[in-house]
């Protein structure tokens, strides 16, 4: 299924204590509550179910957090070994998306920090031809994002190559809005932040970014003609 999957091994025969009582937490609906109380029995069905349906958009939401694009799958498996070992500790505050995005983007964080005070003592390494391509077989079926689909592939470079040069804080809030379709209840919940502190990001972020793209166009990136960045209203 993916290199994710060959390390789930360790953790599919583990003896978990199931979660205490029948009801589930407010906020979490009872088909995922058995989800969760599956996992934690350590069923190897319930972690590649989680698999498949976390895998491909923690890959797209991490791909767009991170600066450098060949540490994307790295990060993406260790988001998965550490929802496999932390899975005891959710207790159903949030939605188990929610939490699962979360844990995503503090991995993104955590790496790039870690990079940038490293960057300087280590010698980067471009993967070759067939390692790069070994890297990225075990995702090479990706669907487009809902941004992707809005616009075409010359655009999309475009938009992608603005938001990798923003503040994070607001590249965060932008992948999770306007790529995962999140709500900003769901956004202020995965990045532990006030909703105001969302809604502010947001506008913050938008502006930044069409800044950013106004730039491009400035400097004679293509674009398509009659295309223009996005005007945003604060909601």
């Amino acid at each position: 299924m993916g290199i994710v999957v060959a390390h789930t091994a360790s953790f599919q025969f583990r003896a978990q204590t199931a979660p205490s009582g029948v009801c589930p937490p407010s906020g979490v609906c009872p088909e995922e509550w058995a989800f969760v109380t599956r996992l934690r029995a350590g069923e190897e069905a319930a972690y590649e179910g989680l698999i498949d349906r976390f895998e491909r958009p923690v890959f797209n939401l991490v791909s767009r957090l991170m600066d450098d694009s060949a540490d994307v799958p790295d990060v993406v498996q260790e988001v998965f070994l550490k929802v496999f070992r932390n899975i005891d500790s959710f207790r159903g505050g949030s939605s188990l998306k929610t939490w699962v995005y979360r844990i995503a983007v503090n991995e993104s964080r955590n790496h790039r920090r870690w990079f940038g005070r490293h960057k300087k003592q280590e010698v980067a390494i471009e993967p070759r031809g067939d390692e790069a391509e070994c890297q990225q077989e075990w995702l090479s079926d990706r669907g487009m994002s809902p941004l992707e689909l809005a616009i075409d592939h010359e655009q999309g470079a475009l938009v992608e190559a603005a938001l990798s040069e923003i503040n994070p804080h607001f590249r965060a809030v932008l992948v999770l809005r306007e790529i995962a379709e999140l709500s900003y209840d769901e956004i202020a919940d995965i990045l532990e932040i006030s909703l105001g502190t969302v809604k502010s990001r947001i506008v913050r972020g938008r502006e930044a970014l069409r800044q950013r793209l106004v730039e491009y166009l400035k400097q004679g990136e293509p674009a398509r003609p009659g295309w223009r960045a996005r005007t945003v209203i604060a909601e």
